[in-house]
């Protein structure tokens, strides 16, 4: 957890909330996440542009969902088929997200978060991406020279099991956070920011909110004003709750059971009949049969009984 939490840190300095000057919070930004195995300033740039983009289509960063059901076949229903997407997501998904782009928006070419002439990043952004580069150069370095003074054991335990347990809760997190039922998406003529800012959702993971410095449970706050460092998040989220009204999300469901819930209902998006331009997340029950996710969700997250009711 104490890594997880130097994660929420790092995260916060690529927003430019940690503190006042800039060279500190890259400084510290760049250090922390190094020793994360984490290109700073790559995923500094595309952290920006999710923010800049949240909940289109075409141009979000992260977690972005298929627009159509051809290439899903309905097995998010089984058991088996959930959990082995939801263990390869918590485990690899952040390496394939920085090394392949997995979940992130659809480039002319192939993109990822370490070549320098990556079409995710502008030609100015290039010398940060090779300081990215040069961190992690010499993050490893450290690593490996740790493993021959104490033992691959010794890193394993110290290092690999606490690095396995930050990644599990950086893409958890992440993809409850743009991952829910109620949750639209946008195509360009309907998308703008701020409708994007609010297609976020709130959770609390309880005690661990503490460790986590509030990121998940505050996260509209964060979308809305990403500069706020996150000791004023819980301040600033109940100041603008009565303000949103109906368009402040939060899920008080257990998160574990909701990320057992999430996959099995959204699966991809698709539009709105009266709203063109608005998709929503939606379910394949079968191969002919897909239902709205708001639907499974109001049957319980039972897809077969959804799809049932959605035929009488």
């Amino acid at each position: 957890m104490p890594l997880s939490a130097v994660q929420v840190i790092s995260h916060e300095c690529g927003h430019g909330a940690f503190s006042e000057h800039g060279w500190i919070n890259d400084m510290v930004g760049f250090i922390t996440h190094s020793c994360l195995l984490v290109p700073y300033f790559s995923w500094k740039h595309s952290h920006r542009r999710h923010h800049s983009n949240t909940g289109s289509v075409a141009k979000d960063e992260v977690f972005v969902p298929s627009v159509t059901c051809e290439a899903e076949i309905a097995l998010h229903k089984y058991t088996w088929y959930r959990a082995g997407f939801l263990a390869i997501q918590s485990l690899l998904g952040w390496h394939l997200y920085l090394l392949f782009n997995v979940t992130g928006r659809e480039y002319s070419r192939f993109a990822n978060h370490f070549d320098p002439t990556s079409p995710i990043f502008s030609k100015r952004e290039r010398p940060g991406i090779v300081l990215s580069d040069f961190g992690l150069a010499a993050a490893l370095y450290v690593l490996y020279m740790a493993a021959q003074t104490w033992g691959w054991f010794w890193l394993i335990k110290v290092y690999v099991v606490p690095y396995l347990f930050v990644n599990f809760w950086l893409v958890t997190i992440t993809y409850l956070q743009h991952t829910h039922p109620n949750l639209p998406h946008y195509e360009d003529d309907e998308w703008d920011w701020l409708r994007g800012a609010l297609a976020t959702v709130d959770r609390s993971y309880g005690i661990l909110d503490i460790f986590f410095h509030h990121i998940a449970d505050t996260h509209i706050t964060h979308h809305l004003f990403s500069q706020i460092p996150h000791y004023h998040a819980e301040e600033a989220t109940k100041a603008i709750k009565p303000i949103l009204g109906n368009y402040y999300n939060k899920d008080d469901r257990n998160v574990l059971k909701a990320l057992w819930q999430e996959a099995l209902a959204c699966h991809f998006v698709a539009k709105d009949d009266k709203q063109p331009g608005v998709l929503w997340f939606c379910t394949i029950t079968s191969k002919d049969d897909v239902v709205p996710a708001t639907r499974v969700a109001e049957a319980g997250f039972n897809a077969e009984q959804a799809a049932k009711l959605a035929k009488d």
